[in-house]
């Protein structure tokens, strides 16, 4: 995607926001409004997030990603999650 299109998804995202928080606004009155605007912005930010990561194809059920990272020695190809290997002790390595 280049920088054009991504300025101008970004750009309708924004405005669907922008929408939505208008008409929650005028339908319901100020403090109870703010309560209900939040939850729907959240819950439409996870889901383009969720959206993104599906097209790119991640796969993304939680706020924080908590896969853990594999690394593999490039001296003897072991894989570990240490910052030296502990079969060689090399600090070269790749992430796998």
């Amino acid at each position: 995607m280049d920088n054009k299109n991504f300025i101008l998804q970004q750009l309708k995202w924004i405005s669907i926001y922008f929408a939505i928080s208008i008409v929650i606004s005028f339908i319901i009155p100020f403090p109870y409004s703010i309560i209900v605007i939040i939850p729907i912005v959240l819950f439409l930010s996870f889901y383009i997030r969720r959206r993104e990561m599906r097209k790119f194809g991640g796969e993304t059920f939680s706020m924080f990603n908590s896969n853990k990272i594999n690394y593999y020695c490039m001296v003897c190809g072991t894989k570990h999650d240490n910052t030296m290997c502990p079969k060689c002790g090399s600090k070269m390595k790749r992430i796998g």
